[in-house]
């Protein structure tokens, strides 16, 4: 379908808040994914002491994260009710799963800092325990929404290994978090992760950018014909070389100097950015896979000119908090305090 013909006489207010939806997303992927990487590694941690300093990392950021997470489940219920019947009907199970893996990691975040000796080692192992469920269970939706939510056994087994290399990612992008905040064993140990979680992050975006263009003859020919071809090569490409060149950083690591310790997590984000770039470009106009458009499942112009307004005030005092906390706890993580 012509591209030109879509947009023709469209109102903008739909696509402007797909873009909303689609950077919130991003938002809580890069900054919630880190600090669920980092609650997956903490259960490798060779002391208690190493586990409160990778906590200590994230503290002053974790529950600041999700607030990307509600804005985006926010955007979808108000700007696309539409659609969220249709999501949330299909993602039920995933949905709730998630729910309860950020609910004991939650839990578990706090009540660890108050347990004794004894009982410690099992709010460790529930920290470990909800980042993974949550990141699994992101995975996994994101998997079923790329195959139009049909579960037949290829799709699932495809949902699954989206599954399993989200994770992954998320691991990678917390040991390069590591690697920027920590010093000494605990960034060697942070350095062994990421050189490990590196390729299977590779493998998810290479899998999800071989399943994509499979999914519809509409993203077929958005990948491999003039003139749309042009704006696609540069993000498999760009990709490909920061996967290089992130593999020639990761071999220098650790080193004597630190001024480079950065350069990983910012090579993370990258990579985070150019996968959320080409499932946007893949599946836009539409909000449901080949099924709903951003026009057909939005809400009314006048309702969505009223939450645009809002969304003018709101969004930059959570960009402003955002950047605010992490110029005030920046450098390296301190020890763990609780008084």
């Amino acid at each position: 379908m012509d591209m030109d013909a879509i947009l023709m006489g469209q109102s903008w207010l739909p696509v402007a808040f797909a873009a909303l939806l689609g950077l919130s997303i991003l938002a809580y992927v890069i900054l919630d994914g880190y600090d669920l990487g980092v609650g997956m590694l903490s259960v490798g941690a060779a002391t208690d002491a190493h586990r409160d300093r990778m906590i200590a990392s994230i503290g002053p950021f974790w529950d600041a994260n999700e607030t990307w997470l509600v804005l985006a489940v926010g955007l979808l219920l108000v700007a696309f009710p539409y659609a969220q019947g249709v999501v949330l009907q299909a993602l039920y199970l995933p949905v709730l799963v998630m729910l309860v893996g950020l609910i004991l990691r939650g839990v578990a975040f706090d009540f660890r800092a108050k347990a004794t000796l004894r009982t410690r080692g099992l709010w460790n192992a529930s920290f470990f325990a909800g980042s993974l469920i949550a990141a699994l269970a992101q995975g996994y939706m994101l998997g079923l929404y790329i195959m139009g939510f049909e579960r037949t056994l290829l799709n699932v087994a495809f949902a699954i290994l989206t599954a399993v290399c989200v994770a992954a990612g998320y691991v990678f992008i917390g040991a390069t978090w590591l690697i920027m905040k920590c010093e000494g064993a605990l960034q060697r140990f942070a350095v062994r992760w990421a050189r490990r979680t590196l390729w299977f992050a590779a493998l998810g975006l290479f899998a999800v950018s071989a399943a994509t263009p499979l999914v519809s003859e509409r993203i077929f020919e958005k990948w491999f014909t003039m003139p749309y071809l042009v704006l696609l090569a540069p993000a498999p490409l760009s990709a490909i070389a920061l996967i290089v060149l992130l593999h020639i950083v990761l071999k220098t690591l650790p080193a004597k100097s630190d001024r480079f310790a950065w350069a990983p997590f910012a090579g993370a984000v990258g990579l985070f950015v150019l996968a959320s770039y080409g499932l946007g470009y893949s599946f836009f106009p539409y909000v449901i896979p080949e099924q709903m458009t951003v026009w057909e499942a939005a809400a009314a112009d006048e309702s969505l000119m009223i939450i645009f307004v809002g969304a003018l005030f709101v969004l930059p005092m959570i960009v402003g908090y955002t950047i605010l906390s992490y110029v005030i706890f920046s450098g390296k993580a301190r020890e763990l305090r609780y008084d």
